[in-house]
């Protein structure tokens, strides 16, 4: 009995089992009742199959793809799904951005001729695919401004840090009281407070320093903050600048005082450069300054007395590559305005304007000279009257001389003093290579160029030595660091680390203490013959050169983790690349790698003294979800006893991020 109970039991759990897979495939209908079982005392029935035939596949409807995907394939991804050979931020740095940013790029920015061939439709839905119906909010601001106490910006005890460089001089040196920090702090910090900021993926520009006061401008968001951190740890907000139309900011700022009002000059990627009242946050001008189609602002400008130094870059380099594009006739220049109004004094252009040089193949123009950006912020030097700076690139034939170079010119007039031209024939477009493709015509081949990139990122530094004489240093991506007779552009030394490469060499910035150039390594590249044969000691990392001589004195080569594959030729090895300017402080020399690790090193030996990982999740001050990835750019800065950095850059396939980070010394 307790066999057929089971067996009976297992029967209607069948049968039911049936007649619902049945129902369900509408072979039944739906007020039928399920067959009832009898359980017998005896044996079991034999059991009855049921029969169900099965039905003939029913055609499911395709979803249809999001009509955005459809824009993104057919005129992004060759290049977002590519960012090691494009240097474009990935489909998910793009996801991660805002509204307002990416509206601008596509308009304005430096997506406007991809945007331009779609309709305002067609951005809409692009948009919408990447982001969705994403909405900005800056409610995080209300909660943290300042107390009556202090709200009010008090700039008592002067600026720290006025300028790219943190001096006039650029060389990012600063001392123990200027800082707040000492050597023995900095060998062992905590993080103190982290702050982010919504939507923004890349932070790039690091602070202005006066008093207790820190300016500080995020990029993404088109913003420039005012942060009173008199009491480290608990910063609050005074005011805030927002750009005209939520125009991406992309400089560092400067700080100066003109007749009685303190000004920070600082500008954007659509080349508006801002004169704000540090006081207040409002406007005292703004200034348009771009000329060509593809102009733009990276270097940090220079505040004097009488008179703004503003540089001005260009990225034809992107797009000059494509048939479609009329290659090519932008180039860089420098402006000097009048800091009270913003109207200029004097323009020099570093080359020429462009005429026709010869038919590309299919009728239409090749146009030069162009190129020579100036990615870098200038040395205003007072005494001898004059301005270094350094340019990059060629981007068409013929290369102008002033092309990777490094250029002194008259401070009153604008005047070319002096130009030496550190790399000839350096004739470069993204897409093209040294023997490009013959359907690529705006492509220069081998022997007119040596296809190299190799421009001066990094901002020039007017260096005292301790016998009181002074050079010019500057260091560049090919690997090379340069000394320069201040006065007659002479080379007095060169030290070749590597050849570098696009992303390579030296990146953005050097310091300079005594006696001594600090040049961060992101890439050392392959033997070139006549430049640098090759060395299996250089590596990527930090090196430590004698300011009279380039000498070696020490370098410090963090090791690549087991199992990490090796970069294409040309790019950096993320985790030990060292591509962000570095500083000095009381004897400790900060530098970053690409991994976003900040590393503190004793600046006569080049021993490690503290080392802290900055890419993962905070939970931040302000309640604004914080992410933090590469540190790249101008990062590091300090301020009243406080160790500041970025953390987070979403260009060239690197890790994008949020916050900037605020470390003090531990216990």
């Amino acid at each position: 009995m307790r066999a057929a109970r089971h067996q009976g039991t297992d029967m209607t759990k069948l049968s039911r089992a049936l007649w619902i897979g049945a129902t369900a495939l509408g072979l039944m209908s739906c007020q039928a009742a399920p067959p009832t079982v009898v359980e017998m005392p005896a044996a079991p029935p034999a059991p009855v199959v049921a029969t169900v035939e099965t039905p003939a596949p029913q055609p499911v409807a395709a979803i249809p793809p999001h009509p955005g995907e459809v824009v993104y394939k057919q005129n992004c991804a060759a290049c977002h799904d590519n960012p090691a050979g494009t240097r474009a931020p990935t489909k998910d740095t793009l996801k991660e951005m805002s509204l307002q940013f990416l509206n601008f790029a596509l308009t304005e920015g430096k997506m406007k001729a991809q945007g331009a061939s779609l309709s305002a439709e067609q951005r809409g839905q692009l948009v919408n695919y990447l982001i969705g119906a994403k909405v900005t909010t800056d409610t995080w601001t209300t909660a943290m401004m300042c107390g009556p106490d202090r709200l009010p910006v008090d700039l008592t005890g002067g600026a720290t840090i006025s300028h790219f460089g943190f001096d006039q001089n650029n060389t990012r040196a600063l001392t123990a009281a200027q800082a707040g920090l000492t050597k023995a702090q900095l060998s062992k910090m905590e993080l103190a407070w982290s702050i982010g900021f919504p939507d923004a993926t890349g932070m790039r520009a690091q602070g202005a320093v006066v008093g207790k006061n820190v300016f500080v401008p995020v990029a993404d968001v088109g913003a420039m903050y005012a942060f009173d951190v008199s009491v480290p740890d608990k910063p609050c907000l005074q005011w805030v600048y927002n750009t005209p139309g939520g125009a991406p900011l992309r400089t560092s700022p400067a700080f100066g005082v003109v007749d009685g009002v303190p000004l920070l000059v600082f500008s954007g990627q659509d080349t508006t450069v801002h004169a704000v009242d540090a006081r207040t946050g409002k406007a005292v001008w703004t200034k348009h300054v771009g000329t060509y189609s593809y102009s733009t602002t990276t270097g940090t400008p220079t505040i004097l007395k009488d008179r703004v130094i503003v540089p001005v870059a260009q990225f034809e380099i992107v797009f000059a590559g494509q048939n479609k594009v009329t290659c090519c006739n932008n180039h860089g220049y420098v402006l000097s305005l009048d800091p009270k109004t913003g109207e200029q004094q004097w323009r020099y252009d570093t080359m020429p304007e462009a005429t026709l040089t010869r038919d590309r193949g299919d009728g239409q123009p090749l146009m030069g000279p162009s190129g020579a950006p100036i990615w870098n912020s200038p040395v205003v030097d007072e005494k001898r009257n004059l301005v270094y700076f350094a340019t990059g690139e060629s981007n068409s034939p013929p290369a102008h001389k002033n092309t990777d170079a490094v250029i002194a010119i008259d401070l009153k007039t604008g005047k070319e003093k002096w130009s030496y031209h550190a790399t000839r024939s350096d004739i470069y477009n993204i897409g093209c290579d040294l023997n490009p493709d013959p359907k690529l015509l705006n492509c220069t081949k081998a022997p007119e160029t040596v296809f190299r990139d190799v421009d001066f990122g990094a901002s020039v530094i007017l260096g005292t030595q301790s016998n009181g004489k002074q050079l010019v240093y500057a260091g560049q991506k090919s690997g090379s660091v340069w000394a320069f007779d201040p006065d007659t552009g002479k080379v007095v030394w060169r030290k070749p680390l590597g050849t570098g490469g696009a992303l390579g060499g030296v990146h953005w910035g050097i310091a300079f203490h005594n006696n001594t150039v600090f040049a961060p390594i992101s890439n050392v590249g392959v033997p070139i013959k006549g430049e640098w044969e090759g060395d299996p000691t250089i590596k990527p990392g930090l090196y430590a050169l004698d300011a009279k001589t380039g000498k070696i004195k020490w370098q410090y080569n963090p090791e690549l983790p087991p199992g990490t594959p090796a970069p294409p030729p040309g790019y950096p090895q993320h985790p030990v690349a060292m591509s962000t300017a570095p500083m000095v402080i009381d004897g400790v020399v900060i530098a970053a790698t690409l991994d976003g690790t900040i590393h503190a090193l004793d600046e006569a030996t080049g021993k490690l003294l503290w080392k802290q990982a900055t890419a993962k999740d905070y939970t931040t001050l302000n309640g604004v979800p914080g992410k933090g990835g590469a540190i790249d750019a101008a990062s590091l800065y300090a301020a009243n006893g406080l160790l500041i950095t970025n953390s987070g850059y979403g260009s060239f396939g690197q890790k994008p991020g949020n916050v900037i980070l605020a470390f003090k010394p531990a216990n």
